[in-house]
């Protein structure tokens, strides 16, 4: 097996060992490279203590020497080194109490978390696989290394992380690696909300949403997502859907491109159908604004994880109109360039088509056709540089303060008018012809 490492991180290999010390590449660095993928950081484990490879490297970093990693800089691009290390005692279900530095490479590769991150190389050594990381990757299976329940207690975040691989990889969890994520999840009660958050995140993007299945069946999502446990199972008796609101929520996900933003506002956008559950004598279904409702749980929920404002403000705004619709026109388009806004816009055709896509074939073609049509007009008028926004008027609040009005809310009302009346007639959006409705409005 033979891995191409790049230029800077043989250089740190060779200097390591021309100093007498190991050094190899480990963990999703030699997984990735073994699969084909490009990694997107290389690791590098050494037997040198951190005191000892500073001495060797001209820029380094003390990014966490008390665990044994410092960075190295080469050319401005940092690389982490570790020393080898057994683990202490974990206090609570995530770090390790202390750690004691080795010089034996089994030992480190022993506490990893999964067979396939277990693997180290070097160029002249070339694999190291102690335990299996090669045949579980053939096999295509997410497996503990060692006793699971000794690996998932040590640090409870590998139950979220055994869930993105298997997301990441489309690779099933090996039986009693499961069985004991089963019995552990309870212990994600100690996992900040951050981490929970990354690795979520981490799942919806990934290739295989749909692993959210795997998280409900092991009880995860009933502890860090209990949202998604009140959609399982919810019937949607209409000649719009043909699934359950958590399956066709999945279906959903999946038929939008890989965006933070976009599978977000797909695993929400129905999160409000249960409670707006509401069935007619014919037995037919209705969820009357449910779109409301699922804004508010997805702030709920986004708010609890510890999102940034801006991922919140767009999930939420795209959540509460993914279910706005009205007929192609050019005007329709504008009104709902300003609602949306113009940043959101084309994500909200995405999500509508995401939507109709997970429903059932009836009047699809219709449905389907609205979306296309929106999305030529809102391509023309990119063109135009139509007036949606205030930023783009031509008249702002110092010419209103010209015309003698005052600062505050009455000036902010009048800026509004203005702007619903160049939203419907885009020809008004002159300095001239809006100064003069503002005089009219004024009298």
């Amino acid at each position: 097996m033979k891995i191409t490492l790049p230029d800077k991180v043989v250089t740190i290999i060779n200097n390591l060992q021309l100093h007498g010390y190991e050094a190899y590449v480990v963990g999703g660095c030699v997984r990735d490279s073994i699969l084909g993928r490009v990694p997107e950081d290389w690791d590098i484990t050494t037997s040198a203590t951190p005191d000892e490879v500073k001495e060797l490297f001209q820029k380094t970093v003390d990014t966490g020497i008390e665990h044994g990693t410092v960075t190295v800089l080469i050319g401005g691009e940092g690389f982490e080194i570790t020393t080898y290390r057994i683990d202490g005692e974990y206090e609570d279900s995530r770090h390790p109490k202390d750690v004691e530095f080795t010089r034996n490479l089994k030992d480190d590769l022993l506490r990893r978390d999964f067979t396939i991150n277990a693997m180290a190389y070097n160029d002249s050594d070339r694999l190291i696989d102690i335990f299996g990381g090669m045949k579980d990757l053939s096999a295509h299976v997410i497996r503990c290394v060692g006793n699971p329940m000794d690996r998932l207690s040590e640090d409870a975040l590998r139950i979220l992380r055994a869930i993105r691989f298997s997301a990441q990889l489309d690779f099933p969890m090996e039986q009693e690696t499961a069985e004991a994520i089963r019995v552990l999840t309870p212990k994600l009660a100690d996992i900040s909300a951050e981490r929970i958050q990354v690795e979520l995140v981490k799942l919806l993007t990934s290739p295989h949403p749909e692993r959210i299945q795997d998280m409900y069946e092991l009880g995860i999502t009933k502890l860090i997502l209990p949202e998604w446990d009140n959609m399982v199972g919810v019937e949607q008796n209409t000649k719009h859907h043909q699934y359950n609101v958590d399956v066709h929520t999945i279906e959903a996900m999946k038929n939008v491109r890989a965006d933070k933003v976009l599978r977000l506002t797909m695993m929400f956008h129905d999160m409000g159908k249960p409670e707006m559950r509401k069935t007619d004598s014919m037995g037919i279904d209705h969820f009357k604004a449910h779109a409301l409702v699922s804004e508010e749980i997805a702030r709920k929920v986004l708010r609890r994880l510890k999102f940034d404002n801006d991922t919140v403000k767009k999930v939420t705004h795209l959540v509460c109109y993914h279910d706005y619709r009205v007929a192609s026109t050019p005007k329709n388009l504008r009104r709902a360039m300003r609602k949306l806004g113009e940043d959101l816009f084309p994500l909200y055709l995405e999500v509508r088509m995401a939507d109709i896509l997970a429903q059932s074939t009836y009047d699809r073609e219709a449905k389907v056709k609205n979306i296309e049509e929106m999305r030529e007009l809102y391509e023309q008028a990119k063109l135009q540089n139509v007036c949606v926004s205030l930023k783009k008027m031509a008249v702002t609040g110092t010419d209103l303060l010209e015309l003698g009005m005052e600062p505050g809310r009455e000036m902010g009302q009048m800026l509004n008018k203005l702007l619903d009346l160049v939203t419907d007639f885009p020809e008004f959006n002159t300095k001239e012809a809006l100064l003069a409705e503002a005089k009219k409005m004024l009298k």
